[in-house]
């Protein structure tokens, strides 16, 4: 263990100072004699002790048809908080919104306890722009539990961690001032005020702590963790299959709309992560609902043209992974080469035809041929491609994918070459 570590210089940019790298408890593996010092000790009690009180009161307190009631749509206003405000208005800027409305947002996201808007957004933009690599603060490739609650519990290293532009969020004076007091909002909104509503509303204290407080709590952070974890496992990639983002329902149905991640990834400045009328995006609906009333405004969607170029590129590229898995017959390069003369003169002791150019053996085809044996007979020695493509009968996609399982040779110049017939003629007198 490299405890007193030499800093070591990193270089920037061309053409400016290199900076001295300070060291850090988390460049240092873990160990048994300095892991509490890589343990995050603002996070780690909150976000052990919660789902712990929630169990217990929900084991000992009987809930109130109200409090159940207030407790989902505190749920639902604490978590469009963060997905309509967090996300997708302060980290991604995919819409504009109405000063009122934004300062709704500010205090609705305090109450889902999830940071302030600049550590969120610095870390969501850090995410999208070093997605998978050891700079995305929750990279999917160090496991399933590192990317949901991991990284939380865990110190941030400054020297691996990436970079991010949140310059406009700092020039943001209602930011600024959550950020300066975030855990006066967190504790107010996050505990004071859900427990008050349901305590001064119909006496239920105990109920409003436990279900409409610390339960909807536990709900709200792991709907949100969800996101960095299940969304980059479960599901399918129908846009970008380089990165671990994947589009799923059932992550959206426990983010408010989040679960459509590949999209989101591919497309970040969208306000929309469901692109589909029938997919489950509230957030999506709640800002289109307010954008007729002009409280949110300048929504951004991506050209529909561009969208569809990735649907498709995607979908041709699964189609050849599918192509591979079928025996489409030995490929022309690796046929024998044949000219007419020694496929005419091989062609009824082998039962061979020729179509487009390729000599087909018909031997085991021989009695299933739907136009009967005779006509196959008859074929052999001869340039069929004529009668293959409509001279006789026009043949159905079936029977030319049948053919490439016969193929035993191709023509040389591709079939019976009349002018080469005419040369050796001319050789001949």
């Amino acid at each position: 263990m490299a405890a007193f570590s030499v800093p070591q210089p990193v270089k920037i940019e061309p053409g400016k100072k290199t900076r001295q790298k300070k060291w850090n408890i988390r460049d240092d593996p873990i160990t048994w004699k300095n892991w509490y010092k890589h343990i995050n000790w603002l996070h780690t009690p909150v976000l052990i002790s919660t789902p712990i009180i929630a169990i217990y009161g929900f084991y000992t307190t009987k809930i109130q048809l109200y409090t159940a009631i207030w407790a989902i749509a505190y749920y639902f206003i604490t978590g469009l908080g963060i997905t309509a405000g967090y996300h997708r208005l302060w980290a991604h800027r995919a819409y504009k919104a109405s000063r009122p409305f934004e300062i709704f947002l500010i205090f609705a996201a305090s109450g889902a306890v999830e940071g302030s808007i600049r550590w969120w957004c610095r870390d969501h933009r850090s995410h999208h722009r070093w997605t998978d690599t050891d700079s995305d603060p929750y990279n999917a490739h160090k496991g399933l539990f590192y990317s949901h609650l991991g990284w939380m519990l865990l110190k941030q290293n400054p020297n691996t961690l990436g970079r991010a532009d949140i310059s406009d969020l700092s020039a943001d004076p209602l930011i600024m001032l959550q950020s300066k007091y975030y855990g006066v909002f967190a504790i107010v909104m996050g505990f004071i005020l859900p427990t008050a509503v349901a305590g001064f509303g119909w006496n239920d204290w105990k109920g409003g702590f436990y279900f409409a407080t610390i339960c909807r709590l536990v709900f709200v952070h792991h709907a949100t963790f969800c996101v960095n974890s299940l969304a980059h496992y479960l599901g399918d990639t129908p846009f970008d299959d380089r990165h671990t983002p994947r589009d799923h329902f059932i992550t959206a149905f426990f983010s408010l709309g989040e679960g459509y991640h590949n999209f989101h990834h591919e497309f970040p400045g969208d306000y929309r992560n469901a692109i589909r009328f029938y997919q489950y995006d509230p957030t999506k609906w709640l800002i289109k609902t307010l954008s007729y009333f002009g409280i949110a405004h300048h929504l951004k969607k991506f050209p529909e043209n561009e969208i569809k170029k990735g649907q498709i590129i995607m979908k041709q590229k699964k189609l050849e992974e599918e192509k591979e898995k079928i025996d489409w017959g030995k490929p022309l390069d690796q046929l024998p080469v044949y000219t007419y003369e020694e496929y005419e003169k091989n062609a009824k002791s082998n039962n061979w035809i020729c179509i487009e150019g390729i000599i087909h053996d018909v031997t085991d085809f021989m009695e299933d041929h739907p136009g009967g044996k005779a006509i196959l007979i008859a074929s052999q020695g001869e340039d069929m491609t004529s009668a293959f493509n409509g001279g006789i009968y026009d043949h159905s996609n079936a029977a030319r994918n049948l053919l490439t399982s016969f193929r035993v040779g191709v023509i040389s110049g591709g079939g019976e070459v009349m002018s080469r017939k005419i040369n050796q003629k001319n050789k001949i007198t």
